[in-house]
């Protein structure tokens, strides 16, 4: 379901501010250069290949490893300045990719040992454990959680304090499609409650319409930010039309369409394809507007968040 939701005022300042940042490991420029600004509220995406530097810089903001270069704030303090930052880290969430939890230990004391470590209330762990599907096994040992249980218990522990600040690295990864649908209804409702969302992911289309915004990162570089529709009509990708007609027809939608730029015409058992360029794409509608009831179906195919990603990350 597509984020309908008002994107946050312009003028305000950014939650999260990237300047310049540079982390260099000898000769490999894992993040090169990266400015970037998440705005207070937004859930926002970053994707790229494994390598481009998305992990690497979830560390940086975070403060786990310093940057080599460049600025990083977040609500106005910086990353790695002391007490400053450490009174922000105090309402941040973070999913690693791989989750590491002690084996011996009941999801329910899981919560309570990362409770302690931040600080934070004991009392509604019971109540997180539900949130996320898990109240079922709080009880049982970590060894017995299956790899999807185990990340569901690992969203939980990002969770723990309330955070108004959540990074999670392939949050879904080992996640079956309902326990998928299940994640983004809390994001969703986390979103409405003013939480601020960074979410990493390999499955783009299953970001495709939950994110407001996102960054595409390749070789330690953000080559591109926006919302998904922004950056579609930057790569200037074609349309695709699926024109259901009756086999007789076919040669009507070729001939309505003879006058006009579009790329391709092709024949596909039950429809036509047309292919165009956006610009192109009100004229079509209006040229196969004319046939009347000779069109019995029609389908407009925007290009795929993949396409786009490969468009700018190739």
């Amino acid at each position: 379901m597509a984020d309908t939701s008002p994107a946050p005022n312009d003028a305000a300042a950014p939650l999260i501010a990237v300047r310049g940042v540079h982390k260099h490991y000898g000769p490999i420029r894992a993040v090169d250069g990266v400015d970037l600004e998440i705005r207070c509220g937004e859930l926002f995406g970053l994707i790229g290949h494994n390598g481009a530097g998305k992990s690497t810089l979830f560390k940086m903001m975070l403060g786990l490893i310093p940057a080599t270069a460049g600025e990083i704030r977040i609500d106005g303090a910086g990353v790695g300045t002391g007490g400053e930052f450490r009174a922000v880290r105090r309402k941040l969430g973070y999913l690693p990719e791989n989750v590491v939890l002690y084996d011996n230990l009941t999801g329910l004391e899981t919560l309570q040992f990362f409770a302690r470590l931040k600080g934070v209330p004991a009392a509604r762990n019971g109540e997180l454990l539900e949130r996320v599907g898990l109240a079922h096994a709080a009880r049982r040992r970590v060894r017995e959680y299956s790899k999807g249980m185990r990340q569901r218990l690992g969203f939980a522990q990002a969770l723990l304090g309330d955070p108004k600040l959540l990074f999670l690295d392939e949050p879904t990864t080992g996640l079956d499609p309902e326990a998928i649908r299940g994640f983004y209804t809390i994001l969703r409702q986390l979103k409405s409650e003013g939480v601020t969302i960074v979410i990493t992911s390999h499955i783009l289309a299953e970001i495709q319409e939950r994110v407001g915004r996102l960054a595409i990162m390749a070789a330690g570089k953000v080559q591109a930010s926006g919302t998904v529709q922004a950056l579609r009509e930057q790569m200037d990708l074609p349309l695709w039309f699926a024109v259901r007609v009756a086999p007789a027809d076919f040669a009507a939608v070729r001939a309505a369409l003879g006058h006009l730029p579009v790329g391709a015409v092709e024949a596909r058992d039950d429809h036509v394809a047309v292919q165009c360029r956006r610009e192109t794409k009100m004229a079509v509608i209006a040229a196969l507007a004319g046939l009347g009831d000779t069109v019995l179906d029609l389908t407009v195919h925007e290009p795929s968040l993949e396409d786009v990603f490969f468009g700018f990350s190739d």
